[in-house]
């Protein structure tokens, strides 16, 4: 392995998400006034993590995540009224027309993590060639002998403006031992709470991934034959057995390039060095590939700061020979460092509106949703009395509390169905903006537990706006016994099925395993247990209710 002692270059330095934080004395008063503490590991933006959530003891326990037992969910329709739809140019349905929004109640404080996998080449352009150039397949050599076992797992995280791998990932895909100039001496630095973390920026390199699927669960060997990504691409490394909390985050210079399709109704296990990452399926298609699917209601996004042309390193000046990266490759235009915004934000508590808000961030590598501080003064949020508290660990290591409340709600208009979240646990948490200043907030993956996306990133050659997809995922309802393929709904139908298996048990001719439904897992007898579950969801609909304005 490659030593690190080298002389370090600090003449460009870098700043991929600066943090920062809203802190407040909150952690002794947690502690004095009884609150619970539960354990988490989460994931928010810049490489930050979620350590412990606090919450009233006297209150009943938060749904932390969709596995919580105390999770359903609850969808309705609502009518959304002309005067809300009609001040966005961006529709063009007649006012006469009903524009309905999808009703999603309660979501939980944590969503899900888009885990990929990760692989390497030596492939890149000539020199002073700055831009990354996307590739539909594996072009290049790898790094390492042993391709199909040495990869890494990372995160495919939007709200990253350059791609960042940890130490360890870097050495087993082979980084350090494969050329000793793979390595440039130029730094970027991602600030802290209280300090910050250096990162080796690299050698223009081929960067590949794919969804956990084209890992073999009981080999761990990889198919790299459906693997997408980019040459010529630089990243930040970390040092190898570094303890800082830096993650493989692959992020929006190569998304830009591609369409995503993360299915969250197909989640993937993978169990490798005693860690266990679940996440949704992910598959990626070239921009322009009329094979990838599609779904009809669509969140349009924007690359801001607007003017984004190219995703390039910029290189470094010191050597008039040489010119290696001097920062990683970022979504460069105007200015640098473009990321995925939502193109409108509408919030409410009580009274109190933020409405038409553009400048919340859609990051797929945050499991909460965030809002900063203007967004917390117009909603009125009394922050010497939040509704719980999340411990943060930043990059660094360092620990600080922020603050956590339930707003009535978040509505993200949409071409098709809106988006609206009611109940929505939210932390308030300054981040950086690309554009100057801090985020208005960050849309966070919690929101669309109960969603398939698909995140068309627009291709920097069509010049194409991205967008967001998604599609509700159809969950069967408990006590749905017939026709087969369930109705929607629980009622007479159902109840009929339900007696007529009543007593059954596998063996029997009545035997109907759809009336079984209690205890997990199934005890093979329809019995007073499977009663109880079938008298709890009655009359219980998967159906959207429509619900005047």
């Amino acid at each position: 392995m490659k030593s690190m002692n080298m002389k370090k270059n600090h003449s460009v330095c870098f700043v991929l998400l600066l943090i920062a934080v809203f802190i407040c004395p909150l952690a002794a008063w947690a502690e004095d006034t009884g609150w619970e503490r539960h354990e988490i590991d989460w994931r928010l933006t810049g490489g930050n993590r979620i350590k412990a959530i606090y919450y009233p003891a006297e209150k009943t326990s938060p749904v932390f995540t969709k596995q919580d037992s105390q999770y359903k969910t609850k969808v309705s329709k609502k009518i959304v009224s002309i005067d809300e739809y009609s001040r966005l140019s961006l529709y063009t349905q007649k006012l006469t027309e009903p524009m309905y929004a999808m009703v999603v109640d309660s979501p939980p404080i944590g969503g899900f993590v888009p885990w990929i996998a990760v692989t390497a080449t030596n492939s890149r352009s000539s020199e002073l060639e700055l831009e990354a150039i996307p590739r539909s397949s594996v072009v290049g050599s790898f790094l390492t002998s042993n391709p199909r076992s040495d990869y890494g797992i990372g995160i495919f995280d939007t709200g990253a403006s350059a791609h960042v791998m940890d130490g360890d990932t870097a050495d087993r895909l082979g980084l350090f031992d494969y050329s000793p100039d793979l390595i440039t001496s130029n730094l970027v630095t991602i600030a802290g709470v209280n300090s910050s973390v250096d990162l080796w920026v690299s050698q223009p390199i081929g960067l590949f991934i794919d969804g956990l699927a084209a890992i073999d669960p009981n080999s761990l060997l990889i198919d790299t034959s459906n693997m997408v990504g980019e040459t010529n691409v630089s990243i930040a490394v970390g040092d190898p057995g570094d303890t800082s909390n830096i993650p493989t985050a692959i992020g929006s210079p190569l998304s830009v390039f591609f369409t995503t399709v993360l299915n969250n109704e197909q989640q993937i296990t993978i169990t490798r060095d005693n860690e266990e990452f679940t996440g949704p399926d992910i598959s990626l298609y070239d921009s322009d590939d009329p094979d990838a699917p599609g779904y009809s209601n669509i969140v349009p996004l924007e690359l801001r700061p607007l003017g984004a042309l190219s995703v390039q390193y910029i290189p470094s000046l010191d050597n008039f020979f040489e010119f290696p990266p001097g920062s990683p490759s970022t979504i460069i235009g105007n200015q640098s460092q473009s990321l995925f915004f939502v193109h409108s934000v509408d919030l409410k508590e009580g009274q109190r509106t933020a409405i038409d808000k553009s400048r919340f961030m859609l990051d797929t590598g945050a499991q909460v949703t965030v809002i900063g501080s203007r967004i917390a003064a117009r909603l009125e949020l009394d922050i010497q009395n939040p509704e719980f508290l999340e411990e943060v660990v930043d990059v660094t290591g360092a620990s600080t509390m922020v603050p956590g409340f339930y707003i009535d709600s978040i509505e993200i208009p949409a071409l098709g169905e809106w988006l609206s979240f009611t109940n929505v646990p939210v932390i308030l948490y300054d981040v950086s903006s690309p554009e100057g200043g801090t985020l208005d907030g960050i849309i966070g993956m919690n929101l669309f537990v109960d969603f398939n996306l698909i995140l068309r990133g627009g291709g920097m050659f069509l010049q194409e706006d991205p967008t967001l997809e998604f599609e509700l995922i159809e969950t069967p309802i408990v006590g749905d016994i017939v026709p087969e393929a369930g109705d929607g709904i629980v009622n007479f139908l159902d109840l009929n099925a339900f007696g007529a298996a009543w007593l059954s048990s596998s063996e029997s001719q009545n035997w109907n395993p759809l009336a079984d439904m209690a205890p997990e897992p199934p005890d093979g007898v329809v019995d007073f247990i499977d009663l109880a579950v079938f008298t709890e969801h009655w009359l219980e609909s998967s159906i959207p209710a429509e619900l005047p304005e």
